[in-house]
């Protein structure tokens, strides 16, 4: 038994490797992502009757669907009882729950496809852009209907995603979303000049959704997975999952209701207000995902197997190391973003630059308590409490769209009101669910973590200084366009600003810093072997 742990073990990826893994095909997609929205607004104007907004418009309601109904289930609710059985060695049992959930979600995310694609217009027209012309409804529903079957798509393929991830697998699931951002691209370039126009784009999204789970579905080859053609009512894990999935889809559900009452607000503030809005919210998610998502991706089998053990005191030491090194990563990324708004827009966007990038100059603050929030969201979920985070989601929820409809109405701060209600009230559900962690773990927080904390803030004022004085040497003129000219003053302004932040962590003595300065030492000292082509 303990040569058959070994051996698992020796197969399992570490930690660090299923982050980097995670960060590299996220970056990866996140500038697929980029380069997706960039064709889309070259090649689609903001405005007419060929709007973006009806694109971005049709997208909500099947997210909608997918998040409240079948989301809730994947990963972090449905991951836990899976590391139970496999601690207990009952591969068996998780093929189980694995088919049981699959089977179940299937059948309503098909019943969800029919309802979406019968109802696509007034969805449209009375719930999610009232404001559209005929031509630009016309578009937005004929996409919606194309999108009808991905909520079942993404289903299936989060499932087996979140098998694999629980075995230690993490390399399709890592790679899925690619093929489906190269699908939408391909689609641009294939009916750009045909008849088919906007409408194409779903065409795209659909054979992408297929593609997604079918390179998800690879990873399945050597884990003797099987799929059995019934529902486990009796089992008591699988019982226990679906009292969880309430609270945890309406956390994901609510969401969604967030972004499309967003969207009926910037479509009442006029053509091209729902792009532009878009277009930046897009920005300020790759940061989130890079590091947020990816990196509390890869930690969370390694919480679940921590509790599974009993071991809440390394659930507690990992939780905190992994959190430490998200607030001391992210806060270069925030500082960056926020300077740098004006390149990044016109260097990724190009058209209504200055627009997306004054949006997302209100987003960054978001981008920093979102990217946390993906972990600390984590250590609910792993004690498989998705109660707490729902309780909150709905109190933040309703303060959000309250703050978004009065901040964005004309007279006030209009489409960047929106970005400036995500932001504070992504501070004050993390700060929420802060405190209540410390009231059910008063231990949870130690000296040296808030040690490291203080030094942390001490180094961002410094590197806020440095951000402020790289601007001034390189600013952004009228003339700079492409590439090249954008390219060069935003590598220097982020590299001039990561240096100074990581050199003066290192003068702090923060942990997160040290693998940095040792590599460097070991580059800089370490002697080169000098092959003897004689022996």
């Amino acid at each position: 038994m303990q040569e058959k742990a070994k051996t698992l073990k020796k197969k399992r990826i570490s930690l660090g490797s299923a982050a980097v893994l995670l960060m590299v095909t996220t970056l990866i997609g996140q500038l697929l992502g980029f380069m997706r929205t960039k064709l889309v607004n070259a090649n689609f104007d903001p405005f007419g009757p060929q709007s973006t907004d009806a694109y971005f418009a049709a997208f909500t309601i099947p997210d909608l669907f997918f998040y409240t109904l079948a989301a809730g289930a994947l990963g972090v609710a449905f991951m836990p009882f899976l590391a139970d059985r496999l601690h207990k060695g009952d591969r068996r049992g998780m093929w189980e729950l694995s088919s049981s959930l699959l089977n179940l979600l299937s059948i309503l995310m098909l019943v969800v496809a029919v309802i979406i694609f019968v109802f696509a217009r007034p969805l449209i027209s009375h719930v999610v852009a009232p404001n559209l012309s005929t031509e630009q409804l016309d578009n937005a529903v004929t996409i919606m209907r194309l999108l009808a079957l991905n909520p079942f798509f993404f289903t299936i393929s989060g499932i087996l995603a979140s098998t694999q991830q629980t075995l230690g697998r993490f390399f399709f699931f890592a790679i899925a979303p690619l093929f489906y951002n190269l699908s939408i691209i391909i689609s641009i370039y294939i009916f750009r000049d045909t008849g088919v126009g906007l409408k194409g784009l779903g065409i795209g999204a659909l054979v992408g959704g297929i593609l997604q789970v079918l390179v998800v579905a690879c990873g399945l080859f050597g884990t003797k997975f099987y799929w059995r053609p019934k529902i486990a009512w009796r089992s008591d894990d699988f019982r226990t999952i679906l009292k969880q999935l309430p609270p945890r889809s309406l956390d994901q559900g609510i969401d969604q209701v967030q972004g499309i009452v967003e969207t009926n607000l910037a479509n009442r503030l006029g053509t091209g207000f729902v792009s532009f809005y878009n277009n930046a919210y897009t920005m300020h998610t790759a940061p989130i995902l890079l590091l947020g998502t990816a990196i509390s991706t890869a930690a969370f089998p390694q919480l679940n197997k921590r509790l599974s053990q009993g071991r809440s005191d390394l659930f507690r030491n990992d939780f905190l190391r992994i959190l430490r090194l998200l607030i001391w990563l992210t806060i270069p990324v925030v500082i960056v973003c926020f300077f740098a708004r004006g390149y990044l827009a016109r260097l990724i966007f190009s058209r209504n630059a200055p627009e997306i990038a004054l949006i997302f100059g209100f987003l960054t603050v978001a981008i920093f308590f979102r990217t946390l929030y993906a972990l600390i969201s984590r250590w609910f979920y792993a004690q498989k409490d998705s109660k707490t985070p729902l309780f909150v989601s709905i109190f933040t929820i309703a303060l959000n769209i309250a703050l978004a409809t009065y901040l964005s109405q004309p007279g006030n701060y209009g489409v960047a009101g929106l970005a400036m209600a995500q932001s504070i009230v992504a501070a004050v559900e993390v700060l929420i669910l802060i405190t209540v962690m410390v009231i059910r773990d008063p231990k949870l927080f130690n000296l040296e973590f808030g040690s490291g904390i203080i030094r942390m803030i001490s180094v961002t004022g410094f590197t806020v200084l440095t951000a402020f004085i790289a601007l001034t040497f390189y600013p952004l003129e009228v003339t700079d366009t492409g590439f090249i000219t954008l390219g060069t003053k935003l590598f220097f302004i982020a590299g001039i600003t990561i240096s100074v932040y990581v050199a003066i962590s290192g003068l702090f003595g923060l942990d997160e810093a040290r693998p940095i300065f040792k590599w460097i030492k070991r580059i800089v000292t370490k002697p080169l072997r000098i092959q003897d082509w004689n022996t």
